[in-house]
């Protein structure tokens, strides 16, 4: 076996670009840049505002302003974040959340994504399973139905 040639595992495990295979980075294909405003928003951000936003709207909102038990009633703290995504995101394009950690929703064809656009994506994003599925250029399935991107600020 050539020394060039990776083992079949390294490349199972690893994916096509252990291979060797170029697939470019994330958002070529968008035609986003590489890197800085504009690009697309790497994982820990994206994580990072909707653990942000998951805590606004758990603690702040239901529990502080409803006065309502999370633990009692927990498809209360899904829909208000279901709301503040339609609210936010529909209106100024990021959410609480996304704004400190300096990204928003883009469409694809660029400026702010369109109400169905945000409605499609905020109940995908509820169901979680469809967020946590990415293609190359990280977008969630919930990004790719409704035809957005997460970029940098």
């Amino acid at each position: 076996m050539s020394s060039k040639q990776p083992r079949w595992t390294q490349t199972w495990l690893g994916g096509v670009r252990s291979a060797g295979v170029d697939l470019g980075y994330p958002g070529e294909r968008l035609g986003l840049p590489r890197e800085g405003s504009g690009s697309v928003a790497g994982f820990g951000r994206r994580i990072g505002a909707l653990l942000i936003d998951w805590l606004i709207c758990t603690w702040a909102i239901t529990q502080g302003l409803l006065r309502i038990d999370a633990t009692a009633a927990p498809w209360v703290p899904v829909l208000v974040l279901a709301a503040e995504y339609l609210l936010l995101v529909g209106t100024m394009g990021m959410t609480f959340g996304m704004r400190l950690l300096g990204v928003r929703v883009a469409a694809l064809g660029g400026g702010a994504p369109g109400f169905v656009s945000v409605l499609v994506r905020t109940f995908l994003l509820c169901l979680a399973v469809p967020a946590l599925v990415w293609d190359r250029d990280q977008r969630g399935l919930h990004d790719r139905a409704a035809n957005t991107v997460v970029v940098r600020l």
